[in-house]
C-alpha cells in the first residue's frame, strides 16, 4: 500500500469514529430540547430514571471526550505536512477562534437570547482553550510532552481530595482550572463553567501523541497497537473501578437490582472529565477503530461525511434542534412572545415540565441527523474541491 493510501486509511478511520460520535451527541441534545424532563430532570439520577432514559444519556458520555481526543490526533496528522512553527500558529489561532464561536454563536443558537443573558463554557471552548495549550505544548520534546499530558490525565483527580475539604466558593481561576461554577458577571448577566480546562487539555495532549500511533504505515502493526491499547485502558477502567479508590470523584455502589448496579459501575463523573470517564470512553473508542476504522461501505461512507466536518455540522445541529423544539413549543398553544419572555430560566421556548417522551426525542433526532447530510455532503465537497482557501481549515 502506497503512503497516500495508508494516510487515506488513517483518516478514513478518524472520520468514521467522529462521525458516529457526532451523530450521537445529537442524540443527547434533541433530549435537552425535547423531552419532558430535559431541562430539569437528570437521566442519571437512579431514584427517576429508567433503563433506557439512561443509556439514551450515557451513551453520549463519549462524544466529547473522542471529539477532544481526536482533535489532537488530528493535530498531530496535520503537522505531517507542516512545520512545528506553522502548526503552533494554527492551533492556538484556530483554539482562540473557537472560543470566540462558544461565547458568540454556540450561546445564540442554544438559547435564542440576544441579550446572552447566560454564557456557558462548553464543548466548543473546551477544544478552543486546549488547542490553545496544545499549539504552545507541541514545542516540547515529544516524549516530554506525551509525560505532560498523562501526568493530567493520571493525576488531576488528586485536586479531589483538595475540592472535597474546601469551604466557600473556588477562586475564578480554579473554576477554570478544575472545578467548575457559575459567575454572576453584572445585572442579570452570567458566566456558567461547565468544561474547566486543565482535564480536556491533557486528553488533547494524548490524543496528539497517539497520532504517532496512527502515523504507523504498517497497517498490520497499527491494528495490533491499537487493540493492545484499547484493550488495556478498558481493563484499567475496569481494575480501578472495581477497587472504587482513585480516578472519580463519585463512588459505584450496589443498587436495586444487577441491572442499576452496572449503571452505577459505569456511571462516571463528566464534569470534569474524572480519569475513569475518560478510560471508559477513549478505551472502546480506540478498539472501535481497530475493528471497524478500516472498513468500507455505503454506511461507513455515509457516516463519515458528518466526521469530516464537524465544526459545520455541530453548529448547525444546535440550530436546528433548537429551531425544531420552538415549532414544538408553538404547537402546543404558545405564542412567539411567550417563547422570547420565558421566565422558568434556561433556553427561550422551552418550558421545564413541558415536552415529550422517548420516542418523540429519538424521532425528532433522526430527523435531524437525515436533514443535515444534504448540507454536511455539500460542504464536504466544497472543502474537498477548494483546498486553496485557508479560511476552510477554522470551519
Amino acid at each position: 500500500m502506497d503512503k497516500l493510501s495508508e494516510n487515506r486509511t488513517r483518516i478514513r478511520s478518524i472520520d468514521l469514529l467522529r462521525g458516529l460520535v457526532m451523530i450521537i451527541m445529537a442524540l443527547d441534545h434533541t433530549r435537552d430540547f425535547t423531552h419532558i424532563d430535559g431541562m430539569s430532570g437528570n437521566p442519571l439520577d437512579f431514584a427517576t430514571t429508567t433503563p433506557l432514559l439512561f443509556m439514551t444519556r450515557w451513551i453520549t458520555h463519549f462524544c466529547a471526550p473522542v471529539f477532544v481526543f481526536l482533535a489532537g490526533t488530528s493535530a498531530y496528522l496535520m503537522g505531517l505536512r507542516k512545520t512545528k512553527a506553522e502548526l503552533s500558529r494554527f492551533l492556538i489561532t484556530r483554539g482562540i477562534w473557537l472560543v470566540f464561536v462558544e461565547v458568540v454563536i454556540i450561546n445564540l443558537v442554544f438559547s435564542f437570547d440576544i441579550h446572552y443573558g447566560f454564557i456557558g463554557l462548553q464543548t466548543i471552548w473546551s477544544i478552543g482553550i486546549s488547542m490553545i495549550i496544545l499549539g504552545l505544548a507541541i514545542r516540547l520534546p515529544f516524549a516530554a510532552l506525551l509525560t505532560l499530558g498523562l501526568v493530567i490525565v493520571f493525576g488531576h483527580n488528586l485536586l479531589d481530595l483538595y475540592e472535597k475539604g474546601h469551604t466557600g466558593p473556588f477562586p475564578v481561576w480554579y473554576s477554570f482550572l478544575h472545578a467548575g461554577g457559575f459567575f454572576r458577571l453584572w445585572d442579570n448577566h452570567y458566566l456558567g463553567i461547565m468544561y474547566p480546562f486543565l482535564s480536556w487539555s491533557g486528553l488533547m495532549m494524548t490524543g496528539y501523541c497517539f497520532g504517532k500511533i496512527m502515523d504507523n504505515n504498517d497497517e498490520v502493526k497499527r491494528k495490533q497497537t491499537l487493540l493492545k491499547l484499547g484493550a488495556g485502558i478498558v481493563l484499567l477502567f475496569i481494575a480501578l473501578r472495581a477497587i472504587n479508590v482513585y480516578g472519580d470523584p463519585d463512588p459505584w455502589s450496589s443498587q436495586k437490582d444487577t441491572l442499576f448496579t452496572v449503571f452505577s459501575f459505569i456511571n462516571t463523573h463528566k464534569y470534569p472529565p474524572s480519569l475513569l470517564y475518560m478510560c471508559m470512553t477513549i478505551g472502546p473508542a480506540i478498539l472501535f477503530m481497530a475493528i471497524a476504522g478500516n472498513k468500507q461501505n455505503r454506511l461507513t461512507r455515509i457516516i463519515s461525511v458528518y466526521g469530516r466536518v464537524p465544526f459545520f455540522y455541530y453548529v448547525l445541529h444546535f440550530f436546528l434542534i433548537h429551531l425544531v423544539s420552538a415549532a414544538l413549543f408553538l404547537s402546543r398553544g404558545h405564542s412567539i412572545a411567550e417563547g422570547f419572555h420565558n421566565t422558568g430560566g434556561g433556553p427561550n421556548f422551552i418550558i421545564q415540565g413541558e415536552g415529550y417522551g422517548l420516542r418523540v426525542v429519538y424521532l425528532v433526532w433522526i430527523g435531524v441527523v437525515v436533514a443535515l447530510y444534504p448540507l454536511c455532503k455539500w460542504y464536504d465537497n466544497y472543502k474537498t474541491n477548494h483546498k486553496e482557501k485557508w479560511w476552510l481549515s477554522y470551519l
